[in-house]
């Protein structure tokens, strides 16, 4: 079949009848979803956020000088683009525009990246509502008809985008892209490419037009499809029936498509196509493309592409995420903002079989009940059918929720040990049974023996002196390894206060290294949650289901650190109970092995939230984060006996519990002498200031892509010149009143004194930060 505008539309065949019949989320020209990309030198991204309100985020690409002392974003509220855009229903993007469906009215607006104020449809059409637009690389399409209506068929209308010598854009009615014979039919979607459009007909045929709408090759097909994404000159959809990949056009931008893969949705660059896999969610990508810069391991709702850039919606987290395609570089053209972006477009219709209608409550944000401007509106997703190397599938879809994947480390039976390449549960227990009793019965009868002679006539009268010796002396505490938490006991007429100050677990709990080894399925990379000079922290599931993080000592830190070192070690941070403080739950010293078990953080650093791509982090939270941080090291300042320095303050030392709140991690166990105390403390506190700046900016504390790099040399010149303002983070919605974030920046400088006597102390800071929190002026 030949589909061109000089094909008898009478003989034209059924191609595409339930075009975008699945909520697939496409993108590339032509597409409409929502994400969207606009091509060329002027390219930028939108997306509709998840507020419920519908409102579009866009960023643009990274500034290319290095003295620039802020992201180049168009999300920034010095850029046109803060509330330049109104509400959007779906997007769709073309070459340096995008165009929308307006949600309250149904009407389309296109806009560029240099006057999005201006609306780039004909004045004629403007006040037309549509049911369904497409861009293509200079022209736009859109079928008439209410977008929320049951009515999603009509006529078609097209207009041209100009572009003027100074590079701006105009629209004009033009019939380069329109053709006569396809006036009177009623279409329900459309597709526009670059030069060619193409129209799914009420009736069930599909009808092409244009002038280069014969150059795609498309004579012969007969098959029908589900989606359909346009490069510069090539085209692939989604077969309805297999949902597996044919491509047509220029064979170089789609070579070596995937075969018998299939896919929900598609998205096409200047030479590449990408989609998202039906079974994993995860992302594949043909044509000239850098495989290893894909996202391993990450499931998405929705992408887009621009020439040479992916963005798209995490599932997990509905976070916008960006990565290159070319094959010479990392480094994305487009940093998005960390805001939630919506999973799919807003219908008024029942979701279908292997679809969930995707529920707000998840997202854990207080008052949102709904991603779409109407209650009766919902976002019918594809449903996954299952998970990445690694996880495997313990909840299937289900009408309001996708199936969730599980870590193969917290497999525990045998419905996932075969998926995760576990031996079954029962021959572990086996294979543990036999170790342990070929152990005893090759050393038992042996080392018994000598442990006897050695406690009889060495150890024991040792042992017997020093317990008398320790009776005679006045400990600062008594040893809670292993007992229940004693009294305080009197120091001539003062009495130590209690050290708890939440409900004590009155020990450290003993494990065995055999039961740690099993819980962390034996301290396998996968279950790793990070590393540092210690050594590493894995995830761990106990036997009696707690899940705990176990700090597993290296080398290093064993030979230097000797096994009295421990001890004292333990002894300190056993009584450290604090709700601002990561606690201590247990320990194993079994052969050689130095195993701290803490409770687990599960939503991870700081530092990972601010910079590493988790989900973004609020005003409220950010304020509150910092009070908290503040109000633990405050404690290990004043309250913990001995007092506790830190050394090592920073935003990936501060985790953040099941309930969002903050809690400091990995704060020094050696008590400095009493000379050094102040002066450490005040170290803590300057370092305690850069953490602030990076809540406040959303910067790295240091940065090689900023002039000045180090976040300090940056933000402190312009808090002193009360330009506070220009730091703060651009990438997070400014709140009504600011005024609590300048106190925050002023607090920052205080804090970064460069003489350690002017700087306030934590027990301040800490009184300032829940001041503000407490007067709730943020919102």
């Amino acid at each position: 079949m030949r589909i061109t505008s000089s094909t008898p539309l009478h003989l034209l065949f059924l191609l595409l009848p339930l075009f975008f019949a699945l909520p697939a989320v496409v993108n590339g020209f032509g597409s409409m979803g929502p994400i969207s990309a606009a091509f060329g030198e002027n390219g930028f991204f939108c997306a509709i956020d998840a507020s419920g309100r519908q409102n579009v985020i866009c960023w643009g690409k990274n500034s290319s000088s290095s003295s620039s002392s802020s992201p180049s974003s168009l999300s920034s509220p010095s850029s046109p683009f803060s509330d330049a855009i109104p509400p959007m229903a779906a997007l769709s993007g073309g070459e340096g525009f995008l165009c929308g469906i307006l949600a309250n009215t149904s009407q389309a607006y296109c806009w560029s990246y240099s006057d999005p104020t201006a609306n780039l449809v004909p004045s004629v059409y403007q006040s037309t509502a549509y049911s369904h637009v497409a861009a293509g690389k200079s022209h736009a399409c859109a079928v008439r008809g209410s977008y929320y209506s049951d009515q999603d068929s009509g006529t078609v209308d097209c207009w041209e985008i100009v572009r003027a010598s100074n590079r701006t854009l105009s629209s004009v009615q033009s019939g380069l892209f329109y053709d006569q014979s396809i006036n009177n039919l009623v279409f329900r979607k459309v597709v526009a490419g670059e030069g060619f459009s193409c129209g799914d007909v009420r009736e069930g045929d599909i009808v092409c037009w244009g002038p280069t709408s014969a150059g795609l090759g498309l004579s012969g097909v007969s098959d029908r499809f589900q989606v359909l994404a346009s490069g510069t000159g090539s085209l692939c959809g989604i077969l309805e029936d297999s949902a597996e990949i044919r491509c047509w056009g220029d064979n170089s931008s789609f070579n070596e498509p995937p075969v018998r893969a299939r896919f929900i949705s598609l998205t096409a660059g200047a030479r590449h196509f990408c989609g998202i896999r039906e079974d994993t969610h995860e992302v594949e990508c043909w044509g000239s493309y850098n495989s290893s810069l894909l996202p391993k391991g990450s499931g998405f709702m929705a992408i887009a592409s621009s020439d040479f850039t992916i963005c798209g919606t995490r599932e997990g987290d509905l976070v916008l995420d960006c990565w290159y395609s070319n094959a010479s570089s990392s480094v994305p053209d487009y940093n998005p903002p960390l805001e939630l972006s919506s999973p799919g477009l807003c219908i008024p219709r029942l979701c279908g079989s292997g679809e969930f209608a995707f529920n707000a409550s998840i997202l854990n944000e207080a008052g949102l009940t709904s991603l779409c401007v109407r209650k009766e509106l919902q976002i019918c997703s594809p449903c996954g059918l299952n998970c990445s190397e690694g996880y495997f599938l313990s909840s299937e879809c289900t009408a309001n929720s996708d199936r969730i994947c599980t870590s193969c480390s917290l497999c525990q039976n045998s419905s996932c040990t075969n998926i995760c390449g576990l031996p079954p549960p029962q021959e572990m227990k086996q294979r543990r049974f036999r170790q342990i009793h070929q152990f005893f019965l090759i050393i038992g009868c042996s080392v018994s023996g000598f442990l006897f002679i050695l406690l009889c006539g060495c150890l024991l009268p040792r042992m017997m002196a020093s317990l008398n010796t320790a009776k005679e002396k006045k400990t600062v505490f008594g040893s809670c390894i292993g007992k229940k938490e004693p009294k305080t006991e009197p120091d001539g007429d003062f009495l130590h206060p209690p050290l708890v100050s939440t409900p004590s677990i009155g020990s450290a709990q003993v494990f065995r290294l055999l039961e740690l080894k099993d819980a962390t399925n034996g301290f396998k990379e996968f279950n790793e949650l990070g590393r540092g000079s210690y050594g590493f922290v894995y995830k761990a599931v106990l036997s009696d289901g707690r899940q705990v993080a176990v700090k597993r000592a290296n080398a290093a830190t064993i030979i230097h650190t000797n096994s009295r070192e421990f001890e004292m070690e333990l002894e300190i941070l056993c009584k450290v109970r604090h709700p601002n403080i990561v606690n201590l739950l247990g320990y194993c010293s079994e052969m050689g092995e130095r195993l701290l078990v803490y409770e687990l953080m599960s939503h991870g650093t700081l530092h990972d939230h601010l910079h590493g791509g988790l989900s973004p982090l609020n005003w409220v939270l950010r304020l509150r984060i910092a009070m908290q941080a503040a109000k633990g090291l405050e404690y290990l300042h004043r309250e913990a006996v001995p007092p506790i320095v830190h050394r090592d303050v920073k935003s990936s030392n501060i985790l953040l519990d099941a309930d969002w709140g903050a809690r400091i991690a990995d704060f020094g166990l050696l008590t400095p002498s009493e000379r050094d105390l102040g002066e450490d403390m005040k170290g803590d506190v300057y370092n305690f200031g850069i953490v602030l700046l990076e809540i406040l900016s959303g910067r790295k504390s240091y940065e090689i892509d900023f002039m000045p790099p180090n976040i300090v040399e940056w933000a402190v010149p312009l808090i002193k010149k009360g330009k506070g303002a220009a730091i703060i983070d651009r990438y997070v919605a400014l709140p009504r009143n600011v005024e609590p974030l300048l106190k925050l920046a002023d607090m920052a400088e205080l804090a970064l004194r460069e003489d350690p006597n002017e700087r306030p102390t934590m027990s301040e800071i800490a009184s300032w930060l829940e001041q503000i929190v407490k007067d709730g002026l943020i919102l």
